[in-house]
Order: structure tokens, then sequence, then C-alpha cells
């Protein structure tokens, strides 16, 4: 079943960076055809602004994934009710076909609350399994981890420190990570403490602690990502710095241009069924949306036509090559000839 799985990309900050850039572009690079993108509004829908925040993410993706023919998509599911509702099948339709599918600034804890037992959460990780990439970034990056860092509660509310649960995306695969962004952040100078995602090293050390001893942590830094490939089970570093794992909050750095195996996030535990743990509503739309995308299969009398004219193309027969081409296309399919042979398509 991983190998079915898209990749996961983590950004420790700049999803509108060059950094950024070459991390969308390495993503598209593995999908053929028009490249349908969604970008996830949620984590920013408490904003007044969120249409825009979100916009300035999917403007930046279709100048920088041009050459990809890219269908950018911003799906405006802001919040579990109302008129933009993360249960609202209309509203998520963009998510039903995309190959690459965003979330990225807001707050991570409005992102938890908004999605979490949701058709959007559900209807993201059914087309993860069916080989959409994830990207995260910024407050979606703490968002999708077992535990999250409430960090405007924190940073500017002043709350006491807290670990609530998270979306627990790798939950779904038996492993227990969560994800700091902007880990070696320094926006304080020498005044104030901003590293570990604004909180600094005090008040981290102090949530690091409430993590369940089997947990995993993904420190990353600015300008630099991490992307998880399920099925090659690898993880690679890219950027201009370094991802740091913890386990039981003890560091491995892994510096841009470096791999680790995914097993070194812990034991990996498959669904029993690729449908497990997702509402069956949503596994159904995908893979009917799936289905309809599929291009339709040539019955067997096109199948005998088209390897007539192979043969007739193989005794240089041109004549009877271009009757049965037209034959076939009287009968409402196109054939191509290429180096590689011939293909059918239904004629459009």
């Amino acid at each position: 079943m991983l190998s079915s799985m898209g990749p996961i990309a983590l950004l420790g900050s700049g999803e509108t960076s060059l950094a950024g850039g070459r991390v969308y572009e390495m993503l598209a690079s593995r999908y053929t055809g028009p490249l349908e993108v969604a970008v996830l509004e949620t984590p920013a829908g408490f904003e007044i602004n969120s249409a825009q925040v979100a916009g300035r993410v999917g403007d930046y993706l279709k100048v920088r994934l041009q050459n990809y023919d890219a269908r950018i998509h911003v799906v405006p599911a802001r919040r579990r009710e109302g008129r933009w509702s993360t249960d609202d099948p209309a509203i998520l339709q963009p998510l039903l076909t995309a190959d690459l599918i965003f979330m990225g600034p807001g707050s991570p804890t409005y992102a938890v609350r908004q999605l979490r037992e949701t058709l959007a959460w559900d209807l993201l990780r059914a087309r993860h399994r069916s080989g959409a990439a994830l990207i995260f970034a910024s407050a979606a990056t703490v968002a999708i981890g077992t535990h999250s860092l409430p960090v405007y509660e924190i940073y500017k509310v002043g709350e006491d420190v807290s670990c609530p649960k998270g979306l627990d995306l790798f939950g779904d695969f038996g492993l227990s990570v969560s994800c700091i962004p902007h880990w070696n952040n320094t926006d304080g100078g020498a005044d104030v403490d901003t590293s570990r995602c604004f909180v600094g090293m005090d008040r981290f050390a102090q949530w690091c602690a409430m993590l369940p001893p089997e947990s995993s942590l993904l420190g990353l830094d600015e300008h630099t990502s991490l992307v998880i490939d399920p099925g090659a089970g690898t993880c690679q570093v890219s950027g201009v710095s370094s991802v740091t794992l913890l386990q039981v909050c003890t560091p491995e750095i892994y510096p841009a241009g470096q791999s680790f195996a995914l097993a070194e996030l812990g034991p990996i535990r498959l669904p029993q069924g690729p449908s497990q743990g997702i509402q069956d509503v949503a596994w159904e739309m995908v893979q009917k949306a799936r289905s309809a995308q599929a291009p339709e299969q040539p019955p067997e009398a096109i199948l005998e036509l088209v390897e007539k004219r192979r043969l007739a193309r193989l005794e240089k027969d041109w004549a009877a090559s271009d009757r049965l081409r037209a034959e076939i296309n009287q009968l409402g399919w196109t054939v191509t000839d290429s180096a590689e042979g011939q293909t059918v398509a239904r004629r459009a």
C-alpha cells in the first residue's frame, strides 16, 4: 500500500520562496498531463483576509508551476459550520482530483478544530492514499502532527504550555510524529528567543516533556523542507539548512542534501485496508472521481483493428494502414503513431 501513496512535503518556512518553489517543482514532475493543485484555506479561515492568504500561495504556484500546465484551485473551506464548511462537498470538489494539495499559514489549533473528523480532512487523506502529494507549511505543519504546539496561545496570549492532540496524519500508519517549523527562527534577535516556532527553548522543553515517550519529533529549519516518500521509504532533506529528528528529545541532525529511512520515524503499521479510518462517503467520492478521470479503454473490436494496422505498417502496406485508420476513426476512436508504437483514445 505504501507504494500507492503520494509524497508528503513538510516546509519549515518559505512557502513562496525559492526553496519552497524547488520542492513544488520536484513534486510536480512526478505527474503527467495538466497538474491539478488544491490550496486548502482552512488554517487561515479565522482571518478576515483568509482568501488573500491562500490566494497569495495560489498565485505563486500558478507562476512557479506554469511549465506543468498547473490549474490552481483555492478551496475556501474555512470552518466546520456555516457557509464555508469543511463538510460541504461542493466547496471541497477540487480535492477529489488534485495531484498536489497544499495547506499553509494560519493557526495550528484553529486548523485542528475545524478539520478533525471532517469531510475535508478525510478527502485529503483519501487522495494521499490514492497518489496525491501533500504539502504542509507553517501552521499546517504543526497541525498535522500527533500532538500540536499551540503557538499563538503561548507566544501571543500568554497561556501555560500545553500539548493538545493534532490531526495525527501519521497515526494512520502507526507512527507518532509531531512537527515544529521555524525551528531555528531568530526574529527576536539577541533579546528574545524565538526559536522552536517562536516559543523559545525553555517553553519548548516544557512542551517536549509532555510528549509520550514513543513520540518522534521533526524540527524543520526555516527555508528547509523534508519530503517523505512512502513508496521509496525515504525522507529527503532539501533547502538551506537542516532537519532535526528527536526521539525522547535526543536530537539527530540531517543537513540539506541528506536523507534517512522512513523507518527512523518509528515502526510502520499499515491500515488493514486502503480506506481504513476514512469515512465511506469520502473514499467513495474520491474513487468515483478517479474513475471518471481514467481514459476509456477501447473495446476488443477496436484493439483488433489497431493490431491489423500495426501489421500492415510492418509490411509497409500504407494503403491498408490508412484504410484501417479511417475505419477506427469512424467507430469513434483515434490512433496516434509514435516511436513507442500506436496509442488509441476516444475521439473528442
